[in-house]
């Protein structure tokens, strides 16, 4: 086994989290975590440490959150700890060259995509989204491009038709974790593989505005939204000025005008799309928690022929 690495680890969500408990269970020294700075979150938008500095925290390491890195001064604790190796993961920031340049074994990235599909911010949502039956882990070299650096390492995880981007998501973060022990293992023998200039594609940041429905569109593309934005945005859309969320549904054969109910039973609500329905079967209304379709309408009466709106819904 190589001789444990004294680790610089850059992260901040729960994906990130996982990452950074492998390497601790691996027996890697992490001298320095560095995370997003508290952000407000919950109904009294208290600050809240995020995920990583939560367990950096627990485990007794120093935590520095810079809100860039572009000073000496800002890199000035990272520089200070000289790591072996930093190691990123869902950090937030864009590393200067300055940073990328500081570790004596250099800078790599868990990213959640098979690069270099689906570089950028949402990888998992954007694989669920566009119908992908195949995701990963890369682990790779970092530069100063938007994941674009040479490949180390990658893992292939299969894409279920039931997949959410919650469920995907804790797949890939213990995955994360596994390659990114792996990779440090054997960090002199992995050989760096230029990614291929073929297959590039971007997973943009999930916006509010994708949250609402648009009916005109095929209802296989709806599902996979659907779940893509589980657990955020959700998938909203508006009927007698109430907004409704939908986080389950079956696509069926049916016709009708788009956003038009064409049944609502116990089974579901069945809207039609530009090709083929939906038949919703858990539902939200706001103030309330997910309802299967039953328990939904004994809340809110939705009856045949009526319209939920297309593109007019604020899902906020």
């Amino acid at each position: 086994m190589a001789a444990p690495l004294r680790v610089a680890f850059a992260g901040t969500p729960e994906f990130a989290a996982c990452a950074l408990d492998a390497i601790l269970a691996a027996g890697h020294e992490v001298a320095l975590v560095l995370t997003q700075p508290d952000r407000p979150a919950g109904r009294g938008m208290k600050l809240t440490p995020s995920p990583v500095k939560q367990l950096a925290l627990a485990r007794g390491i120093e935590v520095d959150q810079p809100e860039r890195l572009r000073t000496d001064e800002q890199r000035a604790r990272l520089a200070a700890c000289a790591p072996d190796v930093l190691v990123v993961a869902a950090y937030g920031l864009i590393l200067p060259r300055a940073v990328l340049d500081l570790p004596r074994r250099g800078c790599i990235n868990i990213h959640a995509s098979l690069l270099p599909r689906w570089r950028g911010a949402a990888p998992i949502h954007r694989a669920i989204e566009a119908g992908d039956t195949e995701t990963g882990i890369t682990i790779m070299q970092m530069d100063e491009g938007l994941d674009t650096g040479a490949m180390l390492l990658e893992r292939s995880l299969p894409i279920l038709p039931t997949d959410t981007a919650a469920t995907l998501h804790d797949c890939l973060a213990v995955l994360g974790g596994e390659c990114i022990v792996a990779a440090l293992a054997q960090l002199d023998e992995l050989k760096p593989v230029p990614q291929p200039a073929e297959g590039v594609s971007y997973a943009a940041k999930i916006g509010r505005a994708e949250a609402t429905v648009d009916w005109r569109r095929p209802a296989a593309e709806l599902e996979r939204a659907m779940r893509a934005f589980d657990p955020f945005p959700g998938l909203a859309s508006t009927l007698r000025d109430t907004v409704v969320k939908f986080w389950s549904a079956d696509v069926i054969d049916a016709e009708g005008e788009p956003g038009t109910v064409l049944a609502a039973d116990e089974a579901g609500v069945v809207i039609a799309c530009g090709r083929g329905a939906l038949r919703c079967t858990v539902l939200q209304r706001p103030g309330s928690r997910r309802l299967p379709a039953g328990e939904f309408l004994r809340g809110f009466a939705v009856s045949v022929g009526e319209r939920f709106a297309s593109g007019e819904a604020d899902p906020a």
